[in-house]
């Protein structure tokens, strides 16, 4: 379904969806935990919804609901039967529950969709296989079996940070201690403290020295029977980004600005391009001010990438993104899509090895902008109508709802500067 957005500036109040990341996180912990728990999650995604989907095809304790999920005491069934995990195109939900398929020991297939199966596992997987378990991708299809034994786990920190997630996840269920040990350089380590935030919401014990772990196996999970899960970050980049071109600014909420959502580097980078922030509770204004070009390093803050060059094409001056080769193996190759997306608006950008070379200028043509059917794509195509002269043609809206639901109803809320 094409979308059409109205070019120009836009100001006003925004309430973003619950942390996507965050979410996923406390519905492993809440699946594995005894009783019933509740998380308020405002605006279900597509990839939250796959996680809680998974989580109740293995632990049949799952309901959804209208910005809640409730979750029950976990039945740990020994049938053989094998349990079809649809995972659709989250590449979270898979890498952070293929371990866990295998620690409680389940034949199970994750049903995948789109660009998914191309998504690099190869690391985890080789990992798992050492340690028991059997792993079978034919086609869109990854078939799982065997049961992972405890010991000595070690895994490259410089390729997903999801996978050193997910065997923190999956190592205090098996039935002895196991250690893990991340090799080389670590990419996006606040995701990483979000798993052990997580884990220890839930009462997970685990010993930590740098990033070499101790995790006693049969661990007890107790997580709180009532939780809100925060703000999205990644998700309020779009908004902070058009607040960034706004002489009235944009106000998004609800945001903590102590939480370890990695993204929320992007307000210390709007502010060194001269953006004007002003912070009110978990209310977070961002204004236009003198604006500058910058480089930035987007080792740790990937998602945010693509609204950030969308902004970028409006600085005047060479803008320059970097380390930022991971995006390769998004959704689409976000390197490739947001050049060619901007690009086929009027912005002047090329691709590097490991980022994107912005010239920006004060106002861009405008019309279609292909999304690749990336979600991250398409927000950054609503960023770049703000300083378009003609009206933004997304050719696939849909694609949002694997992150953002209400994407389009919310910018369509915000007052337009004519």
């Amino acid at each position: 379904m094409n979308k059409t957005i109205l070019h120009g500036e836009r100001f006003g109040k925004v309430s973003i969806p619950a942390s996507k990341s965050v979410a996923h996180r406390y519905l492993i912990c809440a699946a594995l935990t005894s009783g019933e728990n509740r998380l308020k999650i405002n605006g279900i995604s597509d990839d939250i919804r796959a996680t809680a989907l998974c989580l109740d095809a293995l632990f049949h304790n799952v309901s959804i609901k209208e910005n809640e999920i409730i979750v029950s005491s976990p039945d740990f069934r020994t049938d053989t039967a094998t349990a079809e995990l649809p995972c659709g195109e989250s590449g979270t939900t898979l890498r952070l529950l293929l371990p866990l398929v295998g620690a409680i020991g389940k034949n199970a297939v994750f049903l995948m969709k789109g660009r998914l199966p191309e998504r690099p596992i190869s690391e985890l997987e080789l990992v798992l296989k050492k340690h028991g378990m059997k792993i079978e991708k034919r086609g869109d299809k990854l078939f799982c079996g065997g049961k992972l034994t405890c010991g000595e786990y070690k895994i490259p920190g410089d390729v997903s940070s999801q996978y050193i997630s997910a065997l923190l996840f999956a190592l205090p269920v098996l039935n002895g201690e196991s250690t893990l040990e991340v090799t080389g350089s670590v990419q996006s380590k606040d995701y990483i403290t979000l798993t052990e935030n997580a884990l220890k919401k839930a009462g997970v014990k685990i010993e930590k020295n740098g990033f070499f772990y101790k995790i006693k196996g049969d661990s007890e999970f107790s997580f709180p029977k009532s939780l809100t899960v925060e703000g999205d970050w990644s998700a309020a980049s779009a908004f902070l980004c058009m607040g960034a071109v706004s002489k009235g600014g944009i106000t998004v909420s609800p945001l903590d600005v102590l939480s370890t959502q990695g993204d929320k580097e992007l307000l210390e980078i709007l502010k060194k391009i001269g953006a004007t922030v002003s912070i009110d509770g978990e209310n977070v204004t961002v204004k236009r001010g003198k604006l500058t070009p910058v480089v930035v390093d987007a080792s740790n803050i990937p998602d945010v990438v693509p609204c950030l060059s969308a902004l970028l094409a409006a600085v005047k001056g060479e803008s320059r993104i970097i380390n930022a080769e991971r995006l390769k193996f998004k959704e689409s190759n976000r390197l490739l899509s947001t050049s060619k997306m901007l690009s086929s608006l009027g912005a002047q950008i090329k691709e590097t090895d490991d980022g994107l070379i912005i010239n920006g200028c004060d106002t861009i043509a405008g019309g279609n902008a292909p999304t690749f059917d990336d979600h991250r794509i398409a927000m950054a195509a609503a960023v770049a109508s703000s300083f378009c002269e003609n009206d933004v043609i997304v050719d696939n809206g849909l694609c949002v709802n694997k992150s953002y639901v209400n994407f389009f109803a919310d910018l369509e809320r915000l007052e337009m500067c004519r």
